[in-house]
């Protein structure tokens, strides 16, 4: 995540042409959100929005764990409005909850103002939220206190008065979209934007804009947007004394040129797939996939509702699992506004008849790719793995490639490194079935061979610092690459003068003295970059962090008599550091490979299982990997094969005369009184049975008086004597 501004700071003052020679062309201001498109018979006139001259602080978040979507970096000293907003339209289309939280305890930073926003896009003000704050000179660094998202911080820069005198004033700043139109407001073929921005005290420094998301960019002339469908331009202006204007928005829809208006609304389909009983119930889970189509200017979007009053868009099939009639209703929306008809798929889902799957899943593998003569895929080539089981359902799909570890299947996996290949691959039932193990085997070629130009490395150096420019604590070093052939294979660091090690995450040195990090990336071609350095110093006076950070996991879920939870449990993982602060915290699940933690796991396959976890903090340290251990019951399924179904509670020889009825998982009450198991003594054996005829009292499958009656017999029982 780049801190520093992309702001292109000139010395001219920055006016913006406008576009001449338009014939026969509607000239269109940016009218405010709640403005009715202008209809085709507009006049040619042209008005423009002028941003206020106030100080209005804004940042967004999206579907990332690492960076916010668009941050400020520098401000003024004074008041200041702080809007935090993290919803769908900001592109947190995963429902991900983020922090705006400024941090009060790293040295280096200033520490006055006390800010922790949590905002998620499904939230009471729908991820929008809006802080009024002063701010002093200095450095603020602000951060995601959300588990897993340690890498998404920033630093503001805030100035006396922004370096330009008695200039507190932000530029006006306008924006014209020009194009013709249809009857609708619509630009046909493409809209022409073009943005002015004046500053009558230090003058403009630059003017940016923001087009659908995509970040925001310098902008130095006007700019043509020919893409077919609606589009949202963010636009803002800088002067030379650092005074930046409240981004301003103007939407605009483009539809193709040459064609009729588009008044038809899209076609949408909804197809219900499971395995269905003789009534036509779906047994165990019902998944409702929905398509649209538009002949139009195309389909826009795809919505759902499935709880009802709660529109959600679509992005996977919807998988039903909770017993009981379910209704799941549907729309879409092309490009032109048009909105289908609500259409609506009603279906039943009843638990599985508790036969036990002892059938593994099929799983399947597929490579997409471009091939050369000989077959060698050439540049990468995509492994897409699917399974099926008709049982009790897949609960996951594994790969591991190259012999390596195995990892969870959740997106095309592609391979880019030249060299023969393999990538073997398995899948999970819901009742612990495992596949054979199946392979794919291929070769990658270099994209281009006759690549022979390195790729471009650069290095940023982040952190607090002291007056004399040493870097307090911690330094963090982060490495891009670009390659314009045949494109960027690996990043390389290496600190000072060590071992090279690949670059995943930033490089963070947190050892006092001088320091020298080196760098280097490699093409998919094999050309090495030159190995670039930068140097710097961390502050000696600050004692080095040697503490491990602490971690903590938590699991929560429903548990049947024995302690086991039925269904799922869900793992929360919660990593503190008192020193140089979490870098990032890890589990692994049943021994396969690490994996990063960002939110809290659900595990679901039936069966025993043991989470292990760590957290690293930045000075490198690691915590000792801790686990747990629980088991998970897939309803419905028989937990006790083989059970004592003698028709009354019999311990060792000893008749209670309670009924030995079936606890509702397949269990007897003799299966769970378990008398043949290991006891260390008779009192540890009677203790068991206290507690489990505890457990079938509050469950109501007995009576106080045939709970004493149990008891009585395991008294005179000679178990664990």
């Amino acid at each position: 995540m780049e801190r520093r501004s992309s702001r292109a700071r000139g010395a001219r003052r920055l006016v913006a042409a406008l576009v001449a020679g338009l014939t026969a062309a509607t000239v269109v201001s940016v009218a405010p959100a709640t403005a009715a498109p202008p209809g085709a018979n507009q006049s040619s006139t042209t008005t423009a929005t002028t941003v206020a001259a106030e100080q209005v602080l804004t940042w967004t978040g999206d579907n990332s764990v690492t960076d916010y979507k668009t941050f400020p970096a520098t401000a003024t000293a004074g008041k200041a409005t702080i809007v935090f907003e993290n919803s769908v339209a900001t592109g947190s289309t995963f429902g991900m909850s983020h922090t705006l939280t400024f941090d009060t305890s790293t040295p280096g930073y200033n520490h006055d103002v006390t800010l922790d926003i949590l905002a998620s896009p499904f939230d009471t003000n729908g991820g929008k939220h809006v802080a009024e704050v002063v701010l002093t000179p200095g450095t603020y660094r602000y951060f995601c206190a959300i588990p897993g998202h340690g890498e998404m911080w920033g630093e503001l820069v805030v100035t006396e008065d922004g370096g330009g005198g008695d200039d507190t004033t932000a530029p006006a700043v306008s924006a014209e979209v020009t194009g013709e139109r249809d009857g609708a407001g619509a630009y046909v073929g493409g809209a022409t934007v073009t943005l002015a921005a004046t500053d009558d005290g230090s003058g403009v420094a630059g003017v940016e804009y923001d087009l659908d998301g995509a970040g925001w960019r310098v902008y130095d002339a006007p700019f043509v947007v020919e893409t077919v469908g609606e589009h949202s331009l963010g636009f803002r202006a800088t002067d030379e004394a650092g005074n930046t204007s409240a981004p301003q928005t103007a939407t605009f829809t483009v539809v193709e040129g040459g064609g009729e208006e588009d008044t038809v609304a899209p076609t949408v389909t909804a197809e219900v797939a499971g395995h269905q009983d003789d009534d036509g119930a779906y047994v165990d889970s019902a998944t409702v996939t929905v398509a649209a189509q538009d002949d139009g200017s195309g389909v826009a979007s795809i919505e759902v509702d499935v709880h009802g009053g709660h529109w959600m868009p679509y992005t996977a099939p919807v998988t039903i699992t909770e017993p009981g009639e379910h209704t799941v209703s549907y729309r879409a929306t092309d490009v032109a506004g048009n909105v289908s008809e609500v259409g609506a798929s009603t279906f039943v889902v009843v638990a599985g008849d508790g036969e036990e799957d002892t059938t593994a899943p099929v799983v399947a593998a597929t490579v997409s790719g471009d091939q050369d003569g000989v077959g060698a895929y050439v540049g990468s080539a995509t492994v897409t793995l699917t399974a099926t089981d008709e049982g009790s359902g897949v609960a996951s799909i594994e790969y591991a490639v190259d012999g390596g570890a195995w990892t969870g299947y959740t997106t095309a996996v592609v391979l880019d490194e030249p060299g023969d290949r393999s990538l073997a691959y398995r899948a999970t039932d819901e009742a612990g079935n495992v596949s054979e193990v199946a392979s794919v085997t291929l070769t990658v070629v270099p994209a281009d061979p006759g690549d022979t130009v390195a790729p471009v490395v650069t290095a940023g150096v982040y952190g607090a610092r002291n007056s004399a420019g040493e870097y307090v604590g911690s330094a963090q070093v982060r490495l891009t690459a670009t390659d314009d052939d045949s494109g960027v294979a690996t990043i390389e660091s290496q600190v000072d003068g060590g071992t090279w090690y690949r670059y995943a995450t930033q490089v963070v040195v947190a050892t006092p003295g001088s320091h020298t990090v080196a760098f280097r990336a490699t093409d998919r071609a094999g050309n090495v970059s030159a190995p670039g350095t930068v140097s710097f110093v961390v502050e000696s006076t600050v004692p080095a962090d040697t503490v491990a950070p602490e971690v903590t996991a938590t699991l929560s879920g429903s548990r049947d008599l024995r302690g086991a939870f039925l269904g799922k449990v869900t793992i929360t993982l919660v990593a503190t550091d008192a020193g140089s602060g979490v870098d990032r915290t890890e589990l692994q699940v049943d021994g396969g490979a690490w994996q990063r933690y960002a939110a809290p796991v659900v595990v679901a396959t039936d069966g025993n299982h043991t989470v292990t976890y760590r957290a690293t903090d930045a000075a490198g340290n690691v915590s000792k990997a801790r686990s747990v251990i629980f088991t998970v019951v897939v309803q419905g399924l028989d937990r006790c094969p083989g059970s004592d179904v003698r028709p009354t509670v019999v311990i060792d020889g000893n008749d209670s005369t309670v009924t030995n009825v079936d606890t509702g998982n397949g269990c007897t009450i003799n299966d769970l009184v378990a008398e043949d198991d290991d006891y260390p003594n008779h009192r540890a054996f009677l203790q068991h049975v206290k507690q489990v005829t505890r457990d079938l009292v509050d469950d109501g499958v007995i009576r106080p008086v045939e709970r004493r009656r149990i008891i009585t017999a395991a008294e005179l029982s000679d178990v664990g004597r």
